[in-house]
């Protein structure tokens, strides 16, 4: 009731600068691409090496890390089902304002649930959403585990731990699919970068 009741009494304020505004400020397009998959995927690195690629070629972009945004924005939220559906809702606005503002915002983040990523997708907008599946078995996953919490899952020491006791579920219609147990970092950045310019410029 206390929801309702607020929601009559708050009104959108349009803004004298426009989303296009500030894309024509910037020279490019703005989106979000957001990278899913399991841990030690090679989610966080493709995406901090893409973040300078984009740098270097004058791109105005920013990077959502799923463990950052744990340290402040996040840093009440579980792993939990439900928690882990909040930290997406809260990842997905937060990136909804960098694509107002005109910046190419990268994500990494698990996001196992399917239903999850796609209301990401909802709140962004379809031609503003690209989803981007770090690809990766699980066994190599666990024999890369460059922060042990793959072991430590394993003795029990973390709960809900993605691929272990949680269910990942893989994207059925990504934009994009890199498999980083077939290919190198090198090329799955040089793959990413060029899908982004392309659609940007």
């Amino acid at each position: 009731m206390e929801k309702k009741e607020s929601a009559a009494t708050i009104f959108w304020h349009r803004h004298a600068v426009t989303k296009e505004d500030r894309q024509r400020l910037h020279g490019h397009k703005s989106l979000m691409v957001w990278l899913t998959g399991l841990s030690g995927s090679g989610k966080s690195t493709i995406a901090n090496a893409v973040l300078l690629e984009l740098f270097n070629k004058g791109i105005s972009a920013y990077l959502l890390d799923g463990d950052n945004l744990r340290h402040g924005l996040n840093s009440n939220l579980s792993f939990s089902p439900e928690d882990r559906k909040e930290n997406i809702r809260r990842t997905a606005e937060t990136g909804k304002l960098f694509v107002d503002a005109g910046i190419v915002v990268l994500s990494a983040l698990i996001s196992p649930f399917r239903e999850d990523r796609l209301n990401a997708r909802t709140i962004l907008g379809e031609e503003n959403f690209i989803e981007v599946y770090i690809k990766c078995p699980l066994e190599e996953c666990e024999k890369r585990d460059p922060k042990g919490l793959y072991k430590m899952a394993r003795r029990g020491e973390i709960k809900q731990f993605t691929g272990i006791d949680q269910e990942y579920e893989e994207p059925e219609a990504a934009e994009l699919v890199l498999d980083t147990s077939e290919s190198s970092m090198e090329k799955a950045v040089d793959t990413l970068v060029a899908f982004i310019m392309e659609k940007i410029i």
